[in-house]
């Protein structure tokens, strides 16, 4: 553990330092060497936030580290937004659809086939997937549907008491969920199963120096991630512009970005026979990344004056419907199956190449 906390430690420095010699903005080496720090730096994160997590304990550790990846989305999108002004209203839509489509058919995909090809068959509680999907279900609607079809503004957009409303709702449906998951229903977000086919773990003792060290670092962590993901952007927009590809995909990549650590941590859980944490990962992440980061970016965009487009065409609509049905149905009996995981997978290949040839 000194080894990995050491390593985490100077990789968000490093980062730090090439980010100020200004060298990442010249340099087509260092632009590719500053990609590679950040997503070490988007890794270190979510370690410091796992050793925070360790601290006090599940459900606790999942929600920390769902947030900690929320506030590097919500960091790039507002400083993106800020920084280029209308030409990014959609940025904050695409990002957080990308994300949600990336947790329920990338993630739970590859946790499905991958702990199913391992375990034959997991459990998992079917009533905590019951009460996140119920939670997911609305705030995808009220933020990623209605605004299509609302008549106060034209086009895909919410007017700011619509807006106001639906950030209000995102708020107290994702508190709600947190209070089960936290408290009144948690039993239900614990690992279930037969405790001897799960692998046993060796509980971690942190000691007060590795959680203020953790504490520290993870905030300089998030710090340098929305700076050089800021930086890259333009770079990153620009590759997709000269290869004729749809600038939507600049949601997708910032998204996968910074899923790439908990899509990993996810899938070491389901090998692990610990089905129950994957979930938990993954529909409380795609929770807070709409949950947190639409009412949030409302916030900011209210404040300066600038719109949002929220509204997705009805091919994504049918795209998210199928990708959220479908999980409904995968989760509902509270057993997995490799079947499942290769339909949502299927799933997020047609959702890149739908974006790609539309």
């Amino acid at each position: 553990m000194r080894r990995l906390l050491q390593w985490t430690i100077i990789i968000p420095v490093l980062a730090w330092v090439l980010f100020f010699t200004g060298l990442v903005y010249d340099s087509s080496f260092f632009q590719i060497v500053a990609s590679v720090l950040l997503i070490l730096s988007v890794m270190s994160a979510v370690h410091h936030s796992e050793v925070i997590a360790e601290r006090v304990g599940e459900p606790f550790g999942t929600i920390i580290l769902a947030i900690s990846i929320t506030v590097i989305e919500v960091s790039i999108v507002v400083s993106l937004m800020m920084s280029e002004g209308a030409a990014a209203a959609s940025l904050a839509r695409d990002t957080v659809y990308a994300a949600t489509m990336l947790i329920l058919n990338g993630i739970i995909g590859l946790c499905l086939f991958i702990g199913g090809l391992k375990h034959y068959e997991q459990n998992f509680s079917a009533s905590s997937v019951t009460i996140a999907l119920v939670s997911l279900v609305s705030i995808i609607v009220f933020t990623l549907v209605f605004p299509t079809f609302t008549e106060s503004v034209r086009g895909s957009y919410y007017s700011t008491p619509q807006l106001v409303f639906a950030s209000v709702a995102c708020l107290i449906i994702y508190s709600s969920f947190l209070f089960a998951q936290t408290r009144r229903y948690r039993q239900y977000f614990l690992t279930v199963g037969d405790d001897e086919n799960e692998e046993a773990v060796e509980p971690i003792v942190i000691n007060n120096r590795d959680f203020i060290i953790s504490l520290v670092c993870l905030i300089v962590s998030l710090g340098i991630v929305v700076l050089l993901a800021k930086t890259l952007t333009p770079t990153i927009e620009s590759i997709i512009v000269n290869y004729s590809l749809p600038k939507t995909l600049v949601g997708v990549i910032i998204a996968a970005i910074i899923l790439l650590p908990e899509a990993i941590a996810a899938i070491i859980a389901a090998r692990k026979n610990r089905l129950q944490t994957s979930i938990n990962l993954s529909l409380g992440s795609a929770l807070a990344s709409i949950g947190l980061t639409i009412p949030c970016v409302a916030v900011a965009c209210i404040m300066i004056d600038m719109p949002i487009l929220l509204g997705l065409d009805i091919k994504s609509i049918v795209l998210l419907g199928l990708s959220v049905f479908i999980v409904m149905l995968s989760l509902s009996s509270g057993k997995s199956n490799i079947v499942y995981g290769v339909v949502l997978l299927v799933n997020l290949f047609a959702f890149i190449f739908l974006m790609i040839y539309p």
